[in-house]
């Protein structure tokens, strides 16, 4: 393993730690997107703020900050760990920014864009598994909690045994561990999420 390698994980972690909604949501309407709703720097919570369309590029731009790190580990060094450990440190970086006073999102996006760079087909059943729990669970943060714990097993389920079930296991304790936080958190602003 190249000393050089280990500068994967470092790039990951600063790509991760752009905060593209506090940015738009500064642009757009002049407010720190924490300030209000979740109080995340979040795609959701910049939907709320600054708008549908603002929220589809912060999403877009959160995707891309977890593929190019994790894309270029793989491209450069094939090596599972280090790829698995630039994605982490990705989520890492969105979830606690260098750029942002270390108060950014919960990771999911950045998550995903690192599966797009190794395996579309592991973003999906990722995905699936999201949404399968969040309609089951009707709570956001605690099925996001289980997906992280759940989706390296469930990768396993469907033969997805190479870097993909790396990035699930690295990746996925820093989402479970972040959205702890609003592990309690009452939603109202979330169709899934409202008391009937």
């Amino acid at each position: 393993m190249n000393v050089l390698s280990f500068l994967f994980p470092v790039f990951g972690y600063i790509s991760g730690s752009l905060p593209f909604s506090i940015w738009v949501t500064r642009y757009v309407i002049n407010v720190d997107v924490r300030d209000a709703g979740s109080g995340h720097a979040t795609t959701t919570n910049t939907i709320r703020q600054a708008g549908f369309g603002w929220g589809a590029l912060v999403l877009i731009l959160d995707i891309a900050k977890g593929f190019f790190p994790a894309y270029l580990a793989l491209k450069y060094t094939n090596d599972s760990w280090i790829v698995a450990i630039t994605a982490a440190c990705a989520v890492i970086g969105h979830c606690w920014p260098l750029f942002a006073q270390f108060r950014g999102g919960m990771g999911l996006a950045t998550f995903g864009g690192a599966f797009l760079a190794v395996n579309w087909f592991s973003f999906v059943i990722g995905l699936g598994l999201l949404l399968a729990l969040t309609i089951t669970i009707r709570h956001s943060a605690r099925a996001s909690v289980f997906t992280g714990i759940l989706m390296a097993p469930v990768f396993y389920l469907f033969n997805l045994r190479g870097i993909e079930i790396w990035i699930a296991l690295a990746g996925g304790i820093v989402i479970a561990y972040r959205f702890l936080i609003d592990w309690n958190r009452q939603y109202r602003e979330l169709w899934l999420d409202r008391d009937n």
